[in-house]
């Protein structure tokens, strides 16, 4: 799907860092047409000093990460097809992940499964074959290893250069020695690039600036939220061990004049990431040398507005002194998986700075405060060019065809945005990088940072928090376990039983039965108003929101190639005012760059908070409180009403994300307190329980329903999504309208499947490759045990000839293979007379 252009004329364009990035993104965007691109860097060229001037030049695709196994494909046929002076720039001697626990054989078996989800060949050897690879390997430690043979080894400065030459032939121009001093806007936008050597207009500026980047930040005015890091590097003595070929051995990677990653390599990169370490050759004729590579050590944190300039750096800013202390423990480690290094010594090292983000994506987007403005940063040389061809995109037109709300500049909130916030976790990003992290694994520090007014009374009950967007996130409570005896649950492997607890099947069966409260606070609140404020909303979204205040609407949010930026619940609270519940910073972003002078768009979330009530007695629950008529025929599905519980001012909206009768119950902070005693105290004759989010994925998954960011993106269109009831077009205009004519339903090559696990006892969690006739067709987006239904239940993309009811398929979890069948959906409920009752 490609969408009209956004900037359908050649502008003039900055872009602030002549690394593997900058080039990349240059060379896309002459690609693209566009001529009048500038390229500053304050050091010399080719090899200016930064990240990319020592990178070790590791490519490995596969990690959990859809869109970052994306970018690093790319890069991989990117930098496949350039070479320099004969040589190319990137040679594929695969990659090998060694496993010496039985934990990191799991996660092998694991990775291998995402490998296939994302079409990434890869395969699992046995320690022999590993050894076979790695002869120097100690096969005797190993339960064995995956082998990628497409990843490789990416020459980051000469890539550079052919990158280079390619746009100069365009038309673009690239300047070295250019300090960045300043950053001239006007009007919200930006106007040029001020540098010691003089000002460069432009309509578009692009922080490239690597570990650079908040200082290029600070002077736009735009926080970076990146934290530059030391990581430790080092290179053996020659290796009689290691077989080697003609080509010369290039010298040390700390030479200024080093080719990045330019020496040659036979073998897999390896990595033994038990020991976080990664071994590569440097071949030369007496037979080469190892590179080792540690994140073993401890965090070494650098001050991007402290790093000297290249002249004044004893080799390059990008270097660091060698600090062996902190590589002992990883050379013994070393010595360990290679015996022959026994016999070696460490020559040289040093500790190369580059930059981690609090989650350890990049940061990409433009900025709304100062148009024009975009950051390209926090990017390795694994994802250069993937990472460059989705801004490129972005910029000519106005939206990358990879998903990329991983990455974007919004996705953090506010109270992540500390420069306390940024050291810590960028910190743990780098403890990190080679650990076995669960998809539910929570941050652990700094906790506890947002919580909910009901925080007090969900540590009185026990609450199992779990932490997503800064927030603590009930998943189930203790208070709940006596309500979970006698309930009869297939046995867990260790992974699926992690973060998890038969409590939920209690909290789900008392939903289902009685009635539960849900703290649902942190879902994204936004208050839009104005007299334009309807018009507004519908040229935005697909639904049709033109209806009598108490109206409340599902509607979706497009980009103008259709995709689905995201899913929106708008309760018309007045003629102009609405209730907009969404899913990320990146919808009010949205917003704010659309909205009208007349139009007000404000997020509440902090301000405000929400109780889920939901179950069969919910209306014996809440009726009793209020004077206002909560009867079906009075206060009917997708209504909303302004009125009081007890005390408590609400906004009450009749909504269930569980598939039960219910409400979503809205108040300011201050009385959020309470509201939850006012509604616990008038349940207790119920039986009311708190319940908490395992038990609500569970119940969702059962009605159905879908959650943006996981079961469908950007890259999805609502016909696949299965959403075409949320869209009319018969309304009018509205973003996205153009790009879906003449789909439908019926045209669509691909859906979002629902599957019913074979095996009751059987368990996926999401992400894993779906086979069909033992071939990867699609992969899991959401999975949880239906405690309704007594089985697993996965959501899953296919293509529509697979996606017919009753179809059985295998779903690959940690190398088995799972039975599983297409169903009919939604499994629960079907006819909706238990939530509209």
């Amino acid at each position: 799907m490609t969408g009209p252009l956004r900037n359908p004329v050649d502008a003039p364009v900055v872009i602030i860092g002549a690394g593997i990035v900058g080039c990349s993104l240059a060379d896309e965007l002459t690609a693209r047409g566009w001529r009048r691109v500038t390229v500053l860097d304050q050091g010399p060229l080719p090899a200016p000093g930064g990240s990319t001037s020592h990178a070790p030049g590791l490519v490995f695709q596969t990690g959990p990460s859809k869109t970052m196994t994306e970018f690093a494909a790319y890069t991989v046929r990117k930098l496949g097809s350039l070479d320099v002076d004969g040589r190319p720039c990137f040679t594929p001697v695969g990659g090998l992940e060694v496993a010496t626990t039985e934990a990191r054989w799991a996660d092998l078996h694991r990775k291998a499964g995402l490998a296939a989800s994302w079409g990434v060949r890869g395969e699992l050897l046995d320690p022999q074959q590993c050894k076979k690879l790695w002869p120097m390997l100690d096969a005797s430690r190993l339960h064995g290893g995956f082998h990628t043979p497409d990843d490789g080894l990416a020459r980051a400065l000469p890539a550079c250069r052919a990158q280079m030459a390619r746009a100069e032939r365009r038309g673009a121009r690239f300047l070295a020695r250019h300090t960045v001093t300043g950053i001239e806007r006007a009007a919200g936008r930006v106007t040029g690039v001020v540098t010691d050597r003089g000002v460069f207009p432009a309509e578009h500026v692009v922080s490239a600036a690597g570990f650079w980047g908040p200082v290029i930040g600070a002077l736009a005015g735009v926080d970076v939220p990146l934290l530059p890091l030391a990581h430790q590097y080092a290179t053996t003595a020659p290796l009689p061990e290691l077989a080697g070929t003609d080509a010369p051995y290039e010298g040390s990677l700390r030479s200024k004049e080093a080719e990045g990653s330019g020496d040659e390599a036979v073998r897999p990169i390896l990595r033994f990431q038990d020991r976080d370490l990664y071994f590569r050759e440097h071949l030369d004729a007496t037979g080469g040398r190892l590179g080792i590579g540690s994140y073993a050590h401890r965090p070494m944190p650098v001050d991007p507005f402290t790093v000297p300039a290249y002249d004044d750096a004893p080799v390059m800013p990008s270097s660091l002194p060698f600090t062996e202390e902190d590589f002992a423990p990883s050379w013994r480690d070393s010595v360990e998986l290679l015996p022959a290094l026994g016999r070696s010594r460490i020559a040289d090292g040093f500790n190369g700075v580059f930059s981690f983000t609090p989650d350890g994506m990049p940061v990409l987007g433009e900025s709304r405060t100062l148009r024009g403005f975009w950051l390209a940063e926090a990017v390795w040389v694994t994802h250069s060019a993937g990472v460059a061809r989705a801004v490129a995109e972005w910029m000519t037109d106005g939206r990358p065809a990879t998903d990329v709300h991983e990455c974007d500049l919004t996705r953090f909130e506010d109270a992540q945005r500390s420069p306390a916030y940024i050291e810590e976790r960028g910190a743990q990003s780098f403890i990190e990088v080679y650990d076995v992290v669960h998809p539910l694994q929570p941050v652990e520090r700094p906790r506890p940072l947002r919580t909910s007014p009901f925080y007090p009374r969900q540590q009185e009950l026990g609450a199992y928090f779990l932490e997503a967007g800064g927030w603590e996130r009930p998943h189930w409570y203790e208070a709940n376990a006596p309500l979970a005896e006698g309930i009869r649950l297939p046995e867990r492997d260790a992974w699926s039983a992690r973060y998890w607890s038969p409590i939920a099947a209690a909290e789900a069966a008392v939903t289902r039965e009685r009635v539960a409260l849900y703290d649902m606070t942190p879902l994204r609140r936004l208050e839009v108003t104005g007299p334009g404020a309807l018009d507004f909303l519908q040229r935005m979204t697909t639904n049709q929101l033109d209806k009598k205040p108490g109206a409340v609407t599902y509607t979706l949010l497009l980009d103008e190639a259709g995709g689905i930026r995201s899913d929106l619940t708008v309760a018309r609270l007045a003629a102009d005012r609405f209730q907009v519940g969404a899913n990320s910073g990146a919808d009010l972003d949205w917003l704010l760059r659309h909205a009208p002078h007349d139009v007000h768009v404000r997020d509440v979330t902090s301000g405000t908070c929400c109780i889920g009530v939901w179950g069969p007695l919910a209306r014996d629950l809440v009726q009793p409180l209020t004077r206002d008529d909560f009867s079906a025929a009075a206060f009917g599905y997708f209504r909303a009403r302004q009125t009081h519980l007890g005390h408590v001012p609400v906004t009450a909206l009749r909504l269930s994300y569980v598939g039960e009768l219910g409400w979503e119950l809205y108040t300011t902070a201050d009385l959020g307190l309470r509201l939850w005693d006012t509604l616990w105290e008038a349940g207790r004759e119920h039986g009311v329980i708190a319940a908490g989010r395992s038990a609500f994925n569970s119940l969702r998954l059962e009605k159905g329903y879908r959650s943006w960011g996981h079961d469908m993106t950007t890259e999805h269109n609502p016909y696949e999504a299965g959403l075409a009831f949320a869209v009319r077009p018969a309304k009018g205009a509205f973003l996205g309208r153009a790009a879906l004519a003449g789909l439908s339903e019926e045209t669509v090559t691909r859906k979002l499947t629902c599957l019913t696990l074979d095996d009751p006892a059987a368990n996926v969690l999401g992400k894993e490759p779906v086979l069909l006739d033992g071939a990867p067709v699609g992969y899991v987006t959401s999975a949880a045990y239906g405690y309704t239904l007594g089985r697993g239940i996965a959501y899953a993309w296919l293509p529509a000839a697979a996606a017919v009811p009753g179809t059985a398929v295998h779903i690959e979890y940690f190398g088995e293979k799972v039975a599983a069948t297409v169903a009919r959906e939604p499994l629960f409920d079907p006819q909706m007379t238990r939530i509209r009752r």
